[in-house]
């Protein structure tokens, strides 16, 4: 397995879907007194987020080029997508959620899409499939994607306890350290897509 690829799409991906940020919502949507509803939900989001992901990367740069869409273009387009993500998460506050008092199914919506599986995770696994040069590039970002969704719903199923070892203040700082770096992968993949405009022209 390509170890590099595997780094910089587990970095990208932790990036994007914040596992931390996304347990503590996870959190304020279940409810505090059924820990099985909670580990269900956590479990149904995660098999549903990843067949989200790897169908979309794996069969998305196919459909584009049916489409007649340059990937170098996506490159461009979901760079400045992830930059504008990275933006919210450094300028805006917390999300504030309303306390699910009902055992309603929220696998689907909120938590697969738009909190894990959202547009700024899709365009991210089409830029790394569509830049493994590979099968054990490939295989890399599979693996990728499979360990960042693991370690989200391990935090969602302990997301009681993980509010009260971070807190309001930590998961402040935690979002916009996080915001800084997925800025700067962003500007890379649009530097790379318009690297590679160019040198096609």
């Amino acid at each position: 397995m390509d170890f590099a690829t595997y780094l910089t799409a587990f970095t990208g991906l932790f990036v994007i879907i914040d596992p931390i940020g996304a347990a503590l919502i996870f959190n304020s949507l279940v409810p505090a007194n059924d820990p099985r509803y909670g580990n269900t939900m956590a479990i149904k989001a995660t098999i549903i987020s990843a067949i989200l992901l790897v169908g979309f990367g794996l069969y998305g740069e196919p459909l584009l080029h049916h489409l007649g869409i340059n990937i170098n273009s996506v490159r461009i387009a979901g760079g400045l997508l992830l930059f504008y993500s990275a933006f919210g998460m450094i300028t805006q506050g917390a999300e504030t959620t309303t306390p699910n008092t009902q055992k309603t199914d929220i696998s689907v919506y909120p938590l697969s899409i738009p909190l894990i599986a959202g547009p700024g995770a899709l365009t991210l696994v089409i830029l790394l499939f569509a830049k493994a040069p590979s099968v054990a590039s490939d295989l890399a970002v599979f693996a990728a994607i499979i360990s960042v969704l693991l370690l989200n719903m391990i935090l969602m199923m302990l997301s009681k306890h993980l509010q009260r070892i971070i807190g309001h203040t930590g998961d402040e700082i935690l979002r916009r350290f996080l915001g800084v770096i997925l800025a700067a992968l962003a500007v890379q993949f649009v530097y790379d897509g318009i690297k590679n405009l160019s040198a096609n022209l």
